[in-house]
């Protein structure tokens, strides 16, 4: 097998102009992860953008589960290149279908007011927080072959929860997690490929949060879990190769949704962006 890596994964096959197609990877879950198809999307917006515009903020909408079998082709439209704002809508297309759709809005950077309202939460360093993947490595026979076979896809984030929650023996807690992440390979100074990684790693653990208040694990063959929307704001430059502090947790459930707010900060506290979702959490009569 190549070296799985995130930018090999965000480097899209130019079909024609505004016409894209990203492989899949198969992370082990019943559908194609979120993450990918919106780190792809707005991969393949960037690649239409007058020079020196950076994406600050998308929103976007998951319409039918992805196949992990599969590529995804990404149709990008330019909706408007202003003076110093540029707006694009990205069709996700597979099997003929639209899966999911993303609009996304760009700046040329400038200066202005500033000002942070958010504290980073005190937790251990990274460095003495375990890997995900320990667990999951410690439990293989428990683990369903399919998740076994994806580790590999698992391993260019190193994600790391600060709380002990094990999805085997879930037990009731508030709905918050912190979680260190990191991209295994060295990235480049380009903002708007970072902005695409991370994008990416939002959707790592996060509508998961929702259940933790329920007691309920993600791998509850009576609970089908599912992305409505999901939406992002990027404020500061970060770079995904060093330490980001991944803060989440969830307001509300209700209805069969899950809503879950997010925000990232670097390790000197910096907030450098900030993520909203709300996802589908119905249970299934036995």
């Amino acid at each position: 097998m190549a070296e799985v890596t995130l930018k090999s994964l965000l480097q899209l096959e130019k079909i024609e102009d505004s016409l894209y197609r990203g492989q899949s990877w198969d992370l082990g879950f019943r559908a194609l992860f979120g993450g990918q198809v919106m780190g792809q999307a707005l991969a393949a917006a960037h690649n239409t953008l007058p020079e020196g515009r950076i994406s600050h903020s998308f929103h976007s909408y998951f319409l039918l589960p992805g196949d992990a079998n599969y590529p995804v082709v990404y149709e990008v439209e330019n909706v408007r290149d202003g003076r110093s704002f540029s707006t694009r809508r990205v069709k996700a297309i597979q099997n003929g279908k639209n899966i999911f759709y993303l609009t996304a809005s760009f700046q040329a950077p400038e200066q202005g007011l500033e000002h942070q309202f958010a504290d980073m939460p005190d937790v251990p360093p990274p460095e003495e927080v375990k890997s995900d993947l320990t667990f999951f490595k410690s439990a293989l026979d428990k683990i369903s072959e399919r998740m076994q076979e994806a580790i590999s896809y698992h391993k260019p984030i190193d994600s790391r929860t600060v709380q002990t929650i094990d999805p085997l023996q879930p037990v009731k807690t508030e709905p918050k997690r912190y979680i260190w992440m990191r991209a295994q390979e060295v990235v480049e100074n380009n903002l708007n490929l970072n902005h695409a990684m991370l994008a990416y790693a939002s959707d790592y653990h996060f509508l998961a949060t929702c259940l933790q208040p329920h007691g309920i694990s993600v791998r509850n063959t009576q609970l089908r879990m599912a992305t409505i929307d999901h939406s992002m704001w990027f404020h500061q430059p970060f770079k995904f190769d060093e330490w980001l502090l991944y803060v989440a947790e969830s307001p509300f459930t209700g209805g069969v949704r899950g809503l879950v707010r997010g925000q990232f900060f670097n390790q000197q506290g910096v907030l450098v962006a900030s993520t909203m979702q709300e996802g589908l959490m119905r249970q299934l009569d036995k």
